[in-house]
C-alpha cells in the first residue's frame, strides 16, 4: 500500500503563520524528487503546535498540491479520541488517503485503553489507518500484541505501522503476527536499512525532507534489494539522520531547508526554539556529506 521514502513534512512558517505558498512549493518539490507518500501534521510538522484550523488547512493544501500524483497519509491523532476521530473524518473528506494515528500521549492508556481507542477509531471512519508508534516521546507503548490483535481485528482499516520503538525484532513478531501484506514502516532513519531486512518496506522520514532524493534512491536501492548501493547511500546520509536531531526536532531540519531554498525559513513555534549553532554546524557538515552543497 506504502513503502519507499515518505516525507513527514514540516510546516513552512512566516511571520508566525502557515507560509501557504511556500508549503505548496515545498509538496511540488517533494514529489519531483521522488518522495513516494507525503505526511502532514506529522510530529515534523509541529502538529502539536497547530490549532485546529491550520492543521485542517495543512492536510487540504497538501491533498490538493499532491494532486493524486502520491498518497497523502494525514496526521490525524490526539490523545482525546474524539478529536482524533473528528481529525480522520475531516482528512477523509479532504481526499486524504489515509491517517496517520499516533499512540494517545499524556494520559499514558493501558494496551486494553489502546485497543479500544484505536477499534472505536477504526470503526467509526472507513479511512485506512496507520498505526504510529513512538514511545520516546507518548510514553506509551504499543506493544506487538496490541499491534498484531488491531490488524486482525481491522484488516481492511488497520493496514500498516509506522514504528520508531527502536526495537527491529518486532518487525518480525508484528510480520509474523499480522502477515506479510501489514505495511510496516520505519520511524527512525538511522534504523531503515535494517528493516528491510526484518520487513519493512519503507521510512516515514525526517531527513527526506531536506534530501528527498537521495531519500528515495536510497529506498529504491533497498527495495529493489541492491544492498550494497543502499549500503553506499546510507552512508552518506547517515551523519544528516543524526545532525537533524542535534537539537529539539524540527529546528535543525528547517534550518537545513533554509540552507537549501530562499523560499523557506528556519521558523519553528515555540517551545521549540531556534536551531542551536552547535546544531548548525553538524547540520552544516552532514549536509556537505550528503552531497547537498
Amino acid at each position: 500500500m506504502f513503502s519507499g521514502s515518505i516525507p513527514a513534512l514540516v510546516t513552512p512558517f512566516r511571520d508566525g503563520a502557515l507560509d501557504e505558498a511556500a508549503f505548496r512549493r515545498f509538496v511540488d518539490w517533494q514529489v519531483e524528487n521522488g518522495s513516494s507518500a507525503l505526511v502532514p501534521c506529522g510530529t515534523t510538522g509541529e502538529s502539536a503546535t497547530l490549532d485546529h484550523d491550520e492543521h485542517h488547512k495543512v492536510i487540504s493544501i497538501c491533498v490538493e498540491q499532491a494532486a493524486g500524483r502520491v498518497p497523502v497519509i494525514a496526521g490525524a491523532g490526539s490523545n482525546d479520541t474524539k478529536t482524533a476521530l473528528w481529525h480522520m473524518r475531516v482528512a477523509k473528506d479532504l481526499g486524504a488517503d489515509a491517517a496517520l494515528l499516533v499512540a494517545p500521549y499524556y494520559n499514558r492508556p493501558s494496551q486494553a485503553g489502546l485497543l479500544a481507542h484505536f477499534s472505536y477509531l477504526a470503526e467509526q471512519c472507513d479511512l485506512p489507518i496507520v498505526l504510529y508508534n513512538v514511545p520516546g516521546r507518548t510514553v506509551t507503548d504499543i506493544l506487538p500484541e496490541t499491534v498484531v490483535e488491531l490488524a486482525r481485528r481491522f484488516p481492511e482499516r488497520i493496514v500498516g505501522l509506522k514504528d520508531a520503538s527502536g526495537d527491529l525484532q518486532r518487525v518480525v513478531q508484528h510480520r509474523l503476527g499480522a502477515g506479510p501484506e501489514f505495511c510496516q514502516l520505519s520511524g527512525d532513519d538511522p534504523l531503515a536499512l535494517g528493516g528491510y531486512a526484518f520487513g519493512q518496506v519503507g521510512c516515514i522520514s525526517v531527513t527526506a525532507n531536506v534530501a528527498p532524493r537521495q531519500c528515495a534512491e536510497f529506498h529504491a536501492a533497498c527495495l529493489a534489494g541492491d544492498f550494497a548501493r543502499a549500503r553506499a547511500l546510507n552512508d552518506k546520509l547517515f551523519p544528516l539522520h543524526k545532525a537533524l536531531f542535534a537539537d529539539a526536532s524540527p529546528s535543525p531540519t528547517k534550518y537545513a531547508l533554509s540552507r537549501l531554498h530562499n523560499w523557506l525559513t528556519a521558523d519553528t513555534r515555540l517551545p521549540i526554539a531556534p536551531c542551536s549553532d552547535a546544531a548548525k554546524k553538524a547540520v552544516d557538515a552532514a549536509m556537505e556529506i550528503a552531497g547537498l552543497f
